[in-house]
């Protein structure tokens, strides 16, 4: 059963508001498109890393290590955000192709460090290359101020989603607050 959104006309020029929207949706358009939008992103990056021998949410783990050096793997657990047995399975792809070492916590021997290799650095100018490669693809068509507004207004979504969650990262929280 296919809801008439009342748009004859219009439905090129809005997707949410083509008729393909479904009608549980009719609330909610602009959350069904952000919902496409991120599977359709997590798709895309999922092919682009593919090609640098990475599954989908290693680069975030990757990511955190280039950027904060050695953590302890349950601080790495809540900065990433995932199920501890997704991260322990990603860290150990990663460590069995060279990516990152994990040793004893020095201070704590019960901890574990996580780390990213010195071997890992060309990986890390390919993630940098595959993400800018995505994000071209993703905003193609949208000039410099588009782009700008299209991150701020995405930047204060994400920290409304962060208040309604309870799990929001600083930067999100001040990009509410903008």
């Amino acid at each position: 059963m296919k809801a008439d959104t009342g748009t004859a006309g219009t439905a090129q020029d809005d997707p949410a508001c083509s008729g393909q929207l479904p009608l549980a949706a009719q609330n909610g358009p602009v959350s069904l498109l952000v919902s496409r939008v991120a599977r359709l992103h997590r798709i895309a990056a999922g092919k682009a890393l593919k090609g640098l021998g990475l599954y989908p949410g290693q680069e975030f783990l990757m990511m955190h290590l280039w950027d904060a050096g050695p953590v302890r793997q349950s601080e790495l657990i809540k900065a990433v955000d995932l199920d501890p047995s997704t991260v322990t399975k990603m860290l150990q792809r990663l460590e069995q192709a060279g990516h990152v070492r994990r040793r004893p916590d020095p201070d704590d021997r019960r901890a574990v460090l996580v780390e990213a290799t010195d071997s890992s650095c060309g990986l890390l100018t390919e993630v940098q290359r595959a993400w800018g490669e995505l994000e071209g693809h993703t905003l193609a068509g949208l000039d410099a101020d588009e782009r700008a507004q299209l991150a701020r207004l995405l930047g204060r979504v994400e920290g409304n989603l962060c208040k309604e969650t309870a799990d929001c990262p600083e930067e999100a929280r001040r990009a509410a607050l903008r």
